[in-house]
């Protein structure tokens, strides 16, 4: 909510309100739970609820390491993901950080995982839960890169890393508990599915072995921001479409690189990508983004799934502590790129 929104409210709850200031505020209840309706359970609408009548500072007023204090203290209040039969730290090339999930001792297709974060936020910390998740539903392994973030390692830098983290995990599969003969998969969610098209987009072109398999959650695919649901759910669903203007500053400073196919996957040549499950939200600013993606993925000829989630928003892999139907929504889109997965 706006604070003029905020204001109203709190004005209708003074010892001795004007009728205006009672209609004013009833006008805004209305249009609060008219607007959340279309979520998909009340877990789901208090969380909403609860954010648009405490937006908090703008991502431009807060700062980066003041956005990374409050992800970090996020990341600390949540549950741990279910365990596993070993989660231990690497380190790729003595440079990356990463983490190893394994969901079993015997040897499983291997996956490498991108986080989101809008290019700036997100760490192994931030999306332990969820590539805890992955490793358990899909019954694979993982791999999360720690990959450089924006501002200080603008485009292509995280691209850069996630094309090294692959090799590496290709020359390293005996020991991360990858089967030889299954590939290695890429995933990620948000821009960290950005990072992961891009990433596979470079492996397809280059001599060598390619990714087996995408999976892209809320894909953030054009970085002029331009497609109609930006404007649609750019405001009160818990990704703003001012926020996303400046997560995309951080990530690609130069207006004018915004629509190159090495920064938005949307403007790329996408044959001969793999397999891919693309998962969408309803009620995201990003939604557009996966499903122009979907089509683009079609018309090149790429075997893919695309599933688009009512009354879900973006972020909900990450939501499944908050929301029932999130949980069954992160699962089922988990339980689709495992049947997509090679099995020998």
């Amino acid at each position: 909510m706006t604070p003029a929104e905020d204001a109203a409210f709190e004005d209708a709850d003074t010892e001795d309100p004007t009728r205006e200031d009672l209609a004013v505020a009833d006008a805004m209840t209305d249009a609060l739970e008219e607007a959340i309706a279309g979520v998909a359970d009340e877990a789901l609408a208090d969380w909403l609820a609860d954010l648009r009548r405490n937006p908090g500072p703008s991502c431009e007023e807060l700062g980066v390491e003041s956005l990374r204090r409050m992800s970090k203290a996020r990341t600390a209040a949540r549950p741990r993901g279910p365990d596993l039969a070993l989660v231990r730290d690497v380190t790729i090339d003595e440079v990356l950080g990463a983490r190893l999930y394994r969901s079993s001792s015997d040897p499983r297709p291997l996956v490498l995982f991108l986080h989101g974060g809008g290019f700036v936020l997100g760490d192994l910390d931030s999306h332990d839960r969820i590539c805890r998740r992955l490793a358990s539903v899909c019954d694979v392994a993982v791999l999360a890169v720690d990959y450089r973030r924006a501002p200080e390692s603008p485009a292509p830098a995280a691209v850069d890393d996630a094309v090294r983290a692959f090799g590496w995990a290709l020359r390293h599969r005996g020991e991360l508990g990858a089967a030889p003969s299954l590939g290695v998969a890429l995933a990620g969610d948000s821009s960290g599915a950005a990072i992961a098209t891009l990433a596979a987009i470079r492996l397809r072109d280059a001599d060598g072995e390619g990714a087996s398999a995408l999976l892209l959650v809320n894909p953030h695919t054009d970085m002029t921001l331009s497609l109609p649901s930006m404007d649609e759910k750019g405001q009160g669903w818990g990704l703003g479409a001012e926020e996303m203007g400046w997560f995309v500053e951080q990530w690609v400073p130069d207006a004018d690189r915004r629509a190159d196919p090495q920064v938005s996957p949307l403007f790329a040549d996408l044959t001969g990508l793999p397999p891919t499950v693309v998962a969408t939200a309803e009620h995201d600013p990003l939604r557009d983004d996966g499903e122009e993606f979907a089509l683009r993925l079609m018309t090149s000829g790429v075997t893919f799934e695309h599933c688009r989630l009512r009354g879900m928003v973006h972020g909900f892999l990450n939501l499944d502590d908050v929301s029932p139907a999130a949980a069954r929504a992160g699962d089922d889109v988990l339980q689709r790129f495992a049947r997509l997965l090679p099995r020998g």
